[in-house]
């Protein structure tokens, strides 16, 4: 029998973005550097070293989200019990919708996503920084 889905995707990021804060892009790229703001990357490895990263911050993969925000897991991050503001980016802001939703809803605060993820940041000319491919 085949899946009957019943709430797609659209439909989370609907209901994700109806209740977390989204950064426009040219007000995320103003917070960077600020002390009290903590850009968290949700992109897979892969992507940090095709794409390259927004110095400073933080890569949190997100099938590790959850463990890494929750203090009683043992996978936790002391970043995130820091008192600053968590800003999630993903490449387009799927992801990161979506993340900033779950954290908002694990009572991380305050929180919110950049729109147009790191593709609007490096596209307005937000600073990125590169590594070096890796030799085979």
């Amino acid at each position: 029998m085949p899946q009957t889905i019943t709430r797609g995707y659209k439909t989370l990021l609907d209901e994700a973005n109806a209740k977390i804060r989204t950064l426009p892009i040219d007000e995320a790229v103003a917070l960077h550097g600020r002390e009290d703001v903590v850009f968290v990357d949700l992109r897979d490895p892969r992507e940090l070293d095709r794409e390259g990263r927004i110095p400073g911050a933080v890569h949190c993969p997100r099938g590790m989200l959850e463990f890494w925000i929750d203090p009683e897991s043992p996978y936790h991050k002391p970043v995130f019990a820091q008192d600053k503001t968590f800003v999630f980016f993903c490449a387009a802001g799927w992801r990161s919708a979506l993340s900033a939703a779950t954290a908002q809803d694990m009572g991380l605060q305050p929180v919110a996503h950049m729109e147009g993820g790191f593709t609007a940041w490096k596209n307005t000319g937000g600073p990125v920084e590169t590594t070096e491919p890796k030799k085979a």
